[in-house]
């Protein structure tokens, strides 16, 4: 059973639907319980980064979801959801993370050419560098996933998987031994995005 964190802030119906689809049991939960039981664990995420980790944090949710890591559970967050994964966001000042994935959140709009629109809205081909990571063992390079963002990890060299180009080089994936994190969303990207969340559920 995959748990899908719910603090108030995500796309949970599109990603239990996506789980559906590929014949998973997954849940929707705010429940420690039940975090603890599944086999792995999904944190969405939609909005600000402020706002989501003010909830994540002050709901308790924060340390459940450390402390399964900790002991070896696989994570994987989605759009701000992956962001969340990280040390601090500076989006409208600055805001502490999970810390689970070194780096940082910063605005796109610092690293693009001036004429790009904010927010990155569309689809857009994955590039896996040498090592494919396998969250993606059933992709090939170049494959398009669907991302809504302004920010992006930056300062995380050591843990991309995946990257895209968006009038520069974005991270679109990290992971880090147990943890993983999208930047795009993978229950918006067709069959594409059906294959990352399979070869997640795969994993030992």
């Amino acid at each position: 059973m995959i748990a899908i964190v719910d603090y108030g802030v995500g796309n949970l119906f599109s990603l239990k639907s996506s789980f559906k689809a590929i014949g998973v049991d997954a849940v929707t939960t705010s429940d420690p319980e039940i975090i603890e039981k599944a086999e792995k664990i999904i944190l969405p995420g939609v909005g600000a980064f402020g706002d989501a980790a003010e909830k994540l944090f002050s709901s308790g949710l924060a340390k459940v979801v450390v402390d399964q890591v900790k002991k070896g559970k696989a994570l994987l967050g989605i759009c701000l959801g992956m962001q969340l994964l990280f040390d601090k966001s500076l989006e409208y000042g600055e805001h502490k993370g999970l810390g689970l994935i070194k780096g940082e959140i910063r605005p796109i709009q610092d690293v693009i050419p001036s004429d790009y629109k904010v927010p990155h809205i569309g689809w857009n081909a994955l590039n896996f560098g040498k090592n494919k990571s396998p969250l993606f063992k059933y992709l090939n390079e170049g494959d398009h996933v669907y991302f809504v963002h302004s920010f992006y990890g930056a300062k995380c060299e050591d843990s991309v998987i995946a990257t895209t180009e968006y009038g520069a080089t974005l991270t679109a994936a990290v992971g880090k031994d147990n943890v993983y994190g999208c930047q795009f969303h993978p229950e918006k990207s067709g069959n594409v995005g059906l294959n990352i969340l399979k070869a997640f559920c795969e994993m030992e």
